[in-house]
């Protein structure tokens, strides 16, 4: 029945693809041309710009500042081929859909949000960890460490071919260490130097939030007090 499901729901979204391509009038801008696709396609059902869609799949708001062009394009090509297990299908999209919808993706780097409107930083949200556990979840922390950081979503040319766990950082950082870690970036090292550099790096997210939002992320990393995975190596 759900192969059925998801087969019905790629048919209906090539169907509006094709739709968009013959009544939209032509739109020099690829970004805005993307956002049409991405409308079209449904892609708001299980994703979030903003406030607005889904919450199936990852929080798209910041996506353009956690992952670059390059693994935005390999992703929509044939999401299978990086992570067999995902849920998201194939939509086997044209080039100029998959090249606008990059551009669009590419652009989402958290202006859909004021920092006032970050749903972390709603004041009725609870204490640092739970607003620090929302916000890993809202801004897309958790789209490549995973539920609780408990690691294991792939990266191309690292140690075990995986992003690492992040569930036992208290063994290794103090908060401050982690606050800096965090704010100025991780470029994985490559286990081959031969082969192209890992794809997935860790922005420096303190270009995009403040000391206090730094602060919350490191308060919910330290309470995960080894909940899941193995010991970090991050």
């Amino acid at each position: 029945m759900g192969g059925f499901i998801m087969r019905t729901l790629k048919f209906a979204w090539l169907a509006a693809l094709a739709a968009l391509a013959a009544c939209q009038k032509p739109v020099s801008d690829p970004s805005v041309r993307g956002e049409r696709y991405f409308n079209a396609l449904g892609c708001a059902q299980c994703h979030q710009v903003g406030d607005k869609g889904g919450i199936y799949g990852p929080n798209l708001t910041f996506v353009g500042f956690r992952k670059n062009p390059q693994w935005l394009d390999l992703w929509l090509k044939d999401p299978h081929s990086w992570r067999k297990e995902t849920v998201m299908p194939n939509f086997n999209l044209t080039e100029e859909a998959r090249t606008a919808l990059v551009a669009y993706l590419s652009a989402q780097k958290g202006q859909a949000w004021t920092p006032e409107s970050r749903p972390w930083n709603h004041p009725t949200v609870g204490d640092s960890v739970k607003r620090g556990e929302l916000l890993f979840d809202k801004a897309g922390c958790v789209a490549c460490h995973a539920q609780k950081g408990r690691g294991g979503y792939p990266n191309n040319n690292v140690m075990g071919g995986q992003i690492p766990s992040l569930s036992r950082v208290f063994e290794t950082y103090t908060k401050d260490e982690l606050i800096k870690r965090i704010s100025g970036g991780v470029i994985p090292e490559s286990a081959d130097p031969s082969q192209p550099p890992p794809m997935i790096q860790m922005p420096k997210w303190g270009d995009v939030l403040s000391p206090a939002e730094l602060s919350l992320v490191a308060d919910y990393l330290l309470s995960l007090g080894g909940s899941a995975g193995n010991k970090s190596d991050w």
